[in-house]
């Protein structure tokens, strides 16, 4: 007769009739949103502070940088729509990139800063790394596929989206 661990038990954690798996599923997302909450508040800090970036023309520009990938995007006619405006785009992206950041970090309406924070590296990925080689070198497709769990998921725990949620619920009867 042979002897061995049974894997569909566990072990309640915090005597709260949840098991560690339980609750590490329920917290999974949550390094990913402080994650990309932060990275996305800091990118749009970080070009509203550089004085080089807000300008149509010269080195570090967010000018110079789309008439750099104009010709190798994926999508040319973006890059020609950012270039009407490029100083008009920046600020778009920044204060973009801020709100994303923002709403991801505080769990406030999440899915709809996480498909903002999607569209924000879509548009990045198809216009300024689409010709990096090889594509897993360009880390806009990453950050794309980092928001989708959050786009379908939301901010389900420690978020302002579940405390109203809950506020709602109590409201209502419903517990």
């Amino acid at each position: 007769m042979t002897h061995g661990i049974r894997t569909d038990t566990h072990s309640p954690y915090f005597n709260s009739g949840r098991s560690w798996r339980d609750t590490a599923s329920r917290y999974a997302l949550l390094p990913l949103r402080v994650f990309l909450g932060v990275t996305f508040i800091y990118a749009g800090l970080d070009k509203l502070t550089d004085s080089a970036f807000m300008k149509a023309s010269g080195t570090g520009s967010i000018g110079e940088t789309m008439r750099a990938v104009r010709d190798s995007s994926a999508i040319p006619a973006l890059v020609d729509l950012a270039l009407k405006s490029p100083v008009g785009f920046g600020y778009a992206i920044a204060f973009g990139e801020l709100a994303v950041g923002i709403g991801t970090l505080l769990g406030l309406l999440s899915r709809l800063a996480a498909l903002g924070g999607a569209l924000i590296s879509l548009s990045l990925w198809l216009t300024v790394s689409w010709s990096t080689d090889p594509y897993y070198f360009g880390n806009d497709l990453a950050y794309l596929m980092a928001w989708l769990p959050l786009v379908l998921a939301g901010a389900p725990m420690l978020s302002l989206d579940a405390a109203l949620r809950a506020r709602r619920r109590r409201g209502s009867g419903y517990l």
